[in-house]
């Protein structure tokens, strides 16, 4: 599955990497998204910033729109969605939105390495992946102040089963869902 943007983009760069914001959500501020990008960046750039180098060299961009979870990566365009009303809710902290910045970021990591040593795409792995993706979310929360909730949710991750850790998704219906949330949004 890749991306499917619908609505005009803005595109920045934002601390050397480039961030598309797709904003079908007229109550969304698109320059609260792009702070927000700058502020997530920001931070893994101060506590964590071999983080920042490698995403720089494993992502051709940051795409923002809405989707049916918080993040995804897409490794035919080497491009990480961060979720946009996932970006601007304030109940989220600036740590637990670089979670999934880490998470999806280890993806593209372990997505070139593949591509780089001619190592095999292992989708009957998806759990080993996730595992991988989600010790690195750990290790992030363990760095960066105001961590808990991101330690928290990688603990309760990495204990489930690997059908629990990389579930199925039925997309056809995680986007009717997010259709008609959006339906009922304000604005």
């Amino acid at each position: 599955m890749g991306t499917a943007e619908v609505g005009p983009t803005v595109s920045r760069a934002v601390r050397g990497i480039r961030v598309d914001v797709v904003n079908t959500r007229p109550d969304i501020d698109t320059e609260q998204v792009l702070r927000r990008a700058d502020a997530v960046i920001g931070l893994v750039e101060r506590y964590q910033p071999w983080r920042v180098r490698h995403l720089r060299r494993d992502l051709a961009r940051i795409l923002v729109q809405r989707f049916a979870c918080r993040g995804a990566y897409f490794p035919n365009e080497r491009t990480c969605l961060l979720e946009l009303t996932f970006m601007v809710n304030p109940a989220f902290t600036d740590a637990q939105v670089a979670a999934t910045l880490v998470h999806e970021g280890m993806h593209a990591r372990l997505d070139r390495f593949c591509e780089r040593f001619g190592v095999p795409p292992f989708p009957h792995r998806r759990a080993r992946h996730e595992r991988i993706c989600r010790r690195a979310e750990l290790e992030w929360g363990l760095a960066v102040p105001d961590g808990d909730a991101v330690v928290r949710r990688a603990l309760e991750s990495l204990a489930l089963d690997d059908e629990e850790v990389a579930p199925v998704v039925d997309w056809r219906e995680a986007e009717r869902r997010v259709a008609r949330v959006d339906r009922e949004a304000p604005g």
